[in-house]
């Protein structure tokens, strides 16, 4: 919807470009646990255990940060005629997995962790596969250079000289709905999700 909305907006003096990025993951200063190859290797590394909520079946793109911020910056820098008003899903052939995949490789590279599926989300409909064709051909100086394997050995590498229990998993600090949820309660923003009157006058 808000492509097709920004889209209508183009002309000579707005040049849209859309990025539809794959699910994100990677090391950074404010790490989340909120993207399923970042909670993974975390439950790994903190307990053992690689607990997968659904049967393992449905497909994910992923994509590390560093990648998404490469494809920004090739679309900043790319000449006009290249990318007005066009859609790029940011990733990297190959990198399309059943979640089933993505356990397995975490496993294989955090050793004496265990793949448990918990069936929590059953009929988990967030699944799907993208190309990533038109990106790779069509946007000049893009090119996505992480894969699974090496994402894993980043985060695995990372969180083992932290302190991580299955509490700070969930905290709010790292998990965005949980730190939405914490701001409609305390008044900060209302139901949706934009800043109370109060706080704006405040502030």
């Amino acid at each position: 919807d808000a492509e097709s909305g920004i889209s209508a907006l183009a002309d000579e003096s707005f040049s849209p470009v859309f990025l539809r990025n794959a699910t994100a993951y990677g090391v950074s200063p404010r790490l989340r646990f909120d993207l399923v190859l970042n909670e993974l290797v975390a439950l790994a590394v903190s307990c053992g255990e690689i607990r997968v909520k659904s049967d393992g079946t449905p497909w994910r793109p992923l994509v590390h940060i560093k990648d998404i911020s490469r494809a920004c910056l090739a679309a900043l820098g790319a000449p006009r005629q290249a990318v007005h008003n066009e859609a790029f899903n940011v990733g990297k052939d190959g990198q399309n997995f059943q979640m089933r995949e993505v356990a397995e490789a975490v496993r294989d590279h955090v050793p004496g962790c265990e793949v448990v599926f918990t069936g929590e989300h059953i009929s988990d409909s967030r699944t799907y596969r993208v190309s990533f064709d038109k990106a790779a051909d069509c946007l000049p100086g893009f090119t996505a250079e992480w894969t699974l394997e090496r994402g894993i050995c980043e985060l695995r590498d990372r969180l083992r000289g932290l302190s991580i229990s299955t509490d700070t998993l969930t905290d709010r600090r790292y998990v965005r709905l949980h730190q939405l949820q914490h701001l409609i309660d305390s008044g900060e923003i209302d139901k949706d999700l934009r800043m109370s009157t109060e706080v704006g006058v405040a502030a």
